[in-house]
């Protein structure tokens, strides 16, 4: 570790996707034209936690196409940030690393290993050549500016102070904790003058009242129409695949709608999250199409006949909650009865309890306001000499490789910008 007297020209907090992509970026400006001591602190004893369980332990490093629309918070700064740094420019970034990507069909881009151990090593390799120093173990308690004719910033860790002319907070959110973003940056935030928005697990399962039927359907992947109400108004709607758990419900369609719910508990407002089990259907043309069922096959069981669109376990189990005989004829089936089903069918209420927590969540919503940092460089416009990227500010994406590429871009402009910086 440097000692204390040395000057630092960039510190680096948090050794994340968004931290080492800065430190590379600041790194590779140095090397075309003046040296730069560049140090990078993280917490934790082994780095790199998020990137290694991301998709599944593939890294999902992107998106095929990406823009504003797949994220929340403010989307002309967003646009903007993304626009600095593309898709196509994060492929052949890792490609000058070794790093290899293909495209699935869901436009999911990973490495072509599927190993997030090959995203990692090769980001620390470029560290290493790059000569930036990291130092694991160094949990940051304080950041303070020295505001003098040398104006600097006293970073003070666990192992003792650095100074730095400028520093960058990339500490993450409070998502996954263990790995070391544990909401710390927020309050290194705070203390330097910025403000922080409330933050809630986003991309994160939701429990379900324990008398659900979940527990006997766990394993089962289905398609789905969510629409997240919040005090009794449409808030989100989107399809896509919902997972059933022994714990409630996942799945990309879920981990997308979950900041809505987790948002409205926040503010103490009322969310309903309602499930449409044949997505691009209304309760009229369901209704008209259990009606056409009986009369072309009337002996047909009312759970065969489900099954002809639905998973089968999924079927019975609905059946049963609708308080219907799964084996009764369709023919035979009470108008009341068929009225539940169809309701139960286009328009289910999910007895959501809670969401599972931060451990659990993929990513924050909430944090630092874009509003609050010059987008074309990531520096903060109330402290001169402090830049924020990734996690810690208050833009979240969806699932699928959204949010990374967010931290290679802001990556990108702030370690373009702090190494140029005089």
């Amino acid at each position: 570790m440097s000692s204390t007297d040395t000057l630092n020209d960039i510190a680096v907090i948090g050794a994340g996707a968004a931290g080492l992509a800065t430190a590379i970026f600041a790194g590779e400006v140095a090397k075309r034209t003046r040296p730069l001591r560049i140090v990078v602190l993280d917490g934790a004893k082994a780095i790199g936690a998020k990137i290694l369980v991301s998709g599944g332990g593939r890294c999902n490093v992107t998106h095929d196409v990406i823009s504003s629309t797949d994220f929340f918070g403010n989307r002309h700064i967003i646009k903007n940030v993304l626009a600095a740094f593309s898709v196509s420019e994060t492929i052949n970034w890792f490609a000058s690393m070794g790093v290899e990507l293909k495209q699935e069909e869901t436009g999911k881009l990973f490495p072509a290993t599927d190993k997030a151990r090959t995203v990692l090593n090769a980001l620390l390799e470029r560290c290493g050549e790059l000569g930036v120093e990291i130092h694991t173990d160094h949990r940051v308690i304080n950041v303070e500016p020295v505001l003098d004719k040398n104006s600097h910033f006293v970073v003070e860790h666990s192992q003792g102070i650095i100074k730095a002319n400028k520093v960058v907070l990339a500490t993450g959110g409070r998502s996954i904790p263990k790995s070391g973003s544990d909401g710390l940056g927020y309050t290194l935030a705070r203390r330097l003058g910025h403000a922080v928005t409330p933050t809630v697990p986003a991309l994160v399962p939701l429990l379900l009242d324990d008398r659900m039927f979940h527990k006997g359907l766990s394993g089962l992947s289905q398609e789905v129409e969510l629409m997240t109400a919040v005090n009794g108004k449409p808030m989100d709607r989107r399809t896509g695949s919902l997972l059933w758990t022994h714990f409630g419900i996942s799945g990309p369609v879920v981990m997308d709608a979950s900041r809505f719910w987790t948002l409205a508990q926040e503010r103490g407002e009322t969310a309903e999250l309602h499930g449409n089990f044949l997505p691009g259907l209304n309760q009229e043309q369901v209704r008209t199409w259990f009606v056409a069922e009986a009369a072309h096959h009337p002996r047909r069981s009312l759970v065969k006949t489900l099954a002809l669109r639905l998973p089968d376990r999924f079927a019975e189990a609905l059946c049963r909650h609708a308080d219907c005989d799964p084996q009764e004829a369709i023919a035979q089936v009470y108008r009341a009865d068929r009225d539940r089903l169809v309701a139960a069918l286009t328009k289910f209420v999910f007895p959501v309890a809670r969401d599972r927590g931060w451990n659990y969540a993929e990513v924050t919503a909430g944090g630092v306001p874009l509003e609050e940092i010059n987008y074309r460089t990531m520096e903060s416009k109330l402290m001169p000499g402090l830049y924020l990227v990734g996690e810690i500010l208050n833009s979240d994406g969806r699932i699928g490789g959204f949010n990374f590429q967010w931290a290679w871009a802001t990556g990108w402009l702030a370690g373009r910008a702090v190494a140029a910086s005089r």
